[in-house]
Parts: structure tokens; sequence; C-alpha cells
């Protein structure tokens, strides 16, 4: 089982702390990497990539530094960023065996994982396409598709249902949930449902910093008693916004249904909802701030 491991990892942008003295280690497992958008998540992942090197602290892997692994640790690594390169003329087989060869896959391998992929990430029927003509979530599942084509012992998927449709969402989360018991698998997300049903720990990023690494039901176990609901008139709804973390709202009868965070009862009607993984996020982003 190979462990990657953090230490101390730090890295700046002139005034802007995009990573902040992170330690961590990942085992096989899916992992969820939440954070709002300009946490410093996309800083992280090239970082244990490899691409960006740390002013601080290092990436290891079973106890070597991945900076001098080379070539051993990218044969290891897949990779999905969110904005990944791919040449437009190009159809998806081409593109496919093209990238297979560059992670120097042997040529029959590489077919079989060519076939293996369309079908994974459904886009069997799609191979004589050129890249221009594939919709945003076909190309987003062509990224899922070379990102695996080596069968990558770590896997790094950055916004990685970017542009899926809700049935397409729902088929990534099935594929990757039965990815992680042989490899390390790390999603980094703004969305939680992304995570929700596959990740078996998540860590939360706040500012550059990892602010909770806990299993999903360790971190909605903290949010118990935290999270409450109540109907008020919509004037009321504008002051209660400006009181209160809001987790939801929506219309019921006349008023606003409202579900908040509040270490105590907000309104004499309210009554104390079960806490869910969304509300559980929002209170350890915003439990400073909690009243």
């Amino acid at each position: 089982m190979l462990e990657l491991k953090t230490q101390n990892i730090t890295k700046r942008y002139k005034e802007k702390t995009a990573a902040d003295d992170i330690t961590f280690t990942l085992k096989n497992g899916v992992y969820g990497l939440l954070g709002e958008n300009g946490a410093g998540k996309t800083t992280l992942l090239r970082i244990l990539c490899g691409i960006l090197a740390p002013d601080r602290g290092e990436v290891t892997l079973d106890g070597i530094p991945i900076q001098k692994m080379g070539a051993g640790y990218r044969a290891l690594l897949g990779y999905l960023p969110q904005d990944f390169g791919y040449y437009p003329d190009f159809t998806v087989k081409r593109y496919l065996l093209y990238l297979a060869s560059l992670k120097a896959v042997p040529r029959d391998e590489a077919l079989r994982k060519y076939r293996e992929m369309l079908e994974l990430t459904g886009l069997a029927g799609e191979e004589k396409q050129k890249i221009k003509h594939l919709s945003g979530g076909m190309i987003r599942r062509l990224g899922i598709a070379q990102a695996l084509l080596n069968d990558p012992k770590i896997l790094l998927l950055d916004e990685p249902t970017a542009g899926l449709d809700p049935k397409e969402r729902i088929r990534f989360r099935n594929i990757i949930s039965t990815l992680g018991h042989d490899r390390i698998v790390l999603l980094s997300t703004h969305i939680v449902s992304d995570v929700a049903n596959a990740a078996e720990k998540i860590l939360i990023m706040r500012r550059g910093k990892i602010i909770e690494n806990k299993e999903p039901d360790a971190l909605i176990q903290a949010a118990d008693g935290h999270v409450w609901e109540f109907v008020i008139s919509p004037p009321e709804a504008d002051i209660c916004r400006k009181q209160f973390t809001v987790c939801n709202v929506r219309t019921e009868g006349t008023g606003l249904r409202m579900r908040v965070l509040s270490e105590k009862c907000p309104f004499p009607d309210a009554s104390r909802a079960v806490p869910d993984l969304e509300d559980a996020y929002l209170y350890a982003t915003e439990n400073r701030e909690v009243l």
C-alpha cells in the first residue's frame, strides 16, 4: 500500500499564501478535497503532481521525496487538471492512443486500456469524433479517460465534474467509487455532492489551510445540534441572512423555510434539523463565525 505524504507544504504568490503549512497522509482510498474557489486546491494538486515546487516543505511517496523520483513518480500518476490540454482536430481514438504513448504504455496494453476507458466513461461509439465536435461534458469525460490510461496508483482530479450534466455527474461518482480499493484517489471540488457518497475521508481547505481531515460521518456529527429550520416571512428572512449562515432556503406557503447554522435556537418556532454533509461543510468553514 502506497503512502503519499505532505509535510509542512507552503506556497506563496506575492501577498497571497495559497498553501499554508499543509501536512497530511493519504493511503489507498478515495479522498475529497473540498473548498471554495480560491481556497488553494489547485495549487495543492499541482504540488502533489510535482508540476509546482513548494516554497517550503516536501511531498514524499513511501518516504522518498517525489522530486527525486522523477519519471518513476510520473509513471504512477494520473492527473486531470481543471483545464486539460487537448488537440481539437484529433479524434477521440487518436488522442487517447497518443496520450498512452506519452505515458509509455505498451501498444497492446494501450489498445486494451483505450477500449476499457471508452466503456468506463461512456465514450464508446464516439472514437471517430473529432474533439472539437464533442460537448463540454464529453470533453470532461475524455479528460477522465486520459487520466486513467496508465492505470495510475495515484489519481488526482481537479474539479472533474465541471461541465457535466446531472446524469453524467452520477456516472462519474459511480466510476470513482470503484477506484479506491487499490490506489490513492484525491478529488478536488467545491461541490459537496461530488464527494458525499464516494469519499472515505474529506479534507476541507480554507484560505490555504487544511482545516478538517475527517470521515464524512465525523464531520456531520460535529455539526449535530447546530442546524435549525423554521418558517418566516420574506422581510424576516432578509434580517436572518445577516445574522446566520444560511444552509438552504425554499418557499413554503406565503413564507420561507430556512435552514441555518446557530449555536442556540434562532427563533421561538425553530427546530433542530438532522445535518447532512453540506451542512457539515458550512459548519466547518463558518463555525468561527456562528452565533
